[in-house]
């Protein structure tokens, strides 16, 4: 084994279709802790009975990051490593990841180390994530992939529609009066990931048909120009399928995936929401 690339469940893929040549995809799984129950965020999770058991509480949930024995082992055996990870100001994971890397390094100085925090979530860690491996694909040495990789992060960005904030209020990131009006009115919160990692607010939209505008008006005057855009939802197809017509039909060529989010982003995201990575000119 070559070349790996080390995600955490920030990323939505659990395996990756058409790795790279002696390249492996290694998903380490954030823990989602709902009252006495933790559920650990790896292929197994029943992310419907996880998002259930989290509305049938009043507690607030949290996350737990990977340990840097996590990490650990998911570097073993290979000479080339990427890790992305979770934007670090959600989680410790970047923090694990560094310190796992210098850990490895002592025991294996002729392995090569590059951990990327994404400072995003969902969609644009999985941009990320194919990237790197559409370039490992390419025959680029770690040096040029650790290159191109860093200017191609400055020209990708996120996206996220909010239906519910439940997890924001318990969490004490937004006010109960906030959550209310959104639950009451039938707001969406559009917004998108800032140049250092935090969430911030662009739009408050009321019903799906004026989210569904406000998204592409915001996609648009961020600058996507039908290029790559992973469009990861908890349980909102139907709003991606719209908006992929919207798209197409000024950007006939855009490159659209549409997949579900993980636990740890539908812990994000709750129900019908969605994290959208999109790259820009």
């Amino acid at each position: 084994m070559t070349w790996k690339i080390v995600a955490d469940s920030g990323c939505d893929y659990r395996q990756l279709e058409n790795l790279a040549f002696d390249t492996e995809f290694v998903s380490v799984p954030l823990k989602i802790q709902v009252a006495d129950q933790v559920f650990v965020d790896d292929a197994n999770l029943d992310i419907d009975k996880m998002m259930e058991t989290m509305y049938a509480t009043s507690e607030a949930s949290k996350s737990a990051c990977p340990s840097p024995d996590d990490y650990l082992r998911a570097f073993e055996g290979a000479k080339h490593i990427f890790v992305v990870t979770i934007t670090g100001t959600l989680s410790g994971s970047h923090n694990s990841a560094q310190l796992a890397k210098n850990i490895y390094l002592e025991e294996h100085p002729d392995t090569q180390i590059h951990v990327i925090d994404s400072l995003s979530a969902g969609g644009e860690v999985d941009l990320i994530v194919e990237k790197i491996n559409d370039l490992i694909n390419q025959g680029l040495s770690f040096e040029e992939v650790v290159e191109v990789i860093t200017t191609y992060q400055e020209k990708t960005k996120l996206l996220f529609v909010l239906a519910k904030v439940d997890n924001l209020v318990k969490n004490g990131r937004l006010s109960k009066l906030i959550g209310t009006v959104v639950g009451l009115l039938n707001i969406r919160m559009v917004g998108e990931a800032s140049e250092t990692g935090t969430l911030e607010l662009l739009q408050k939209a009321r019903g799906a048909k004026k989210s569904l505008q406000a998204a592409y008006e915001e996609l648009i005057k961020a600058g996507y120009a039908g290029g790559r855009i992973v469009m990861a939802h908890r349980s909102n197809e139907k709003f991606c399928q719209q908006l992929s017509e919207l798209l197409r039909e000024k950007y006939p060529q855009a490159d659209i995936r549409i997949i579900p989010t993980s636990g740890l982003c539908s812990f994000y995201a709750e129900e019908g929401g969605l994290l959208m990575g999109y790259e820009i000119n």
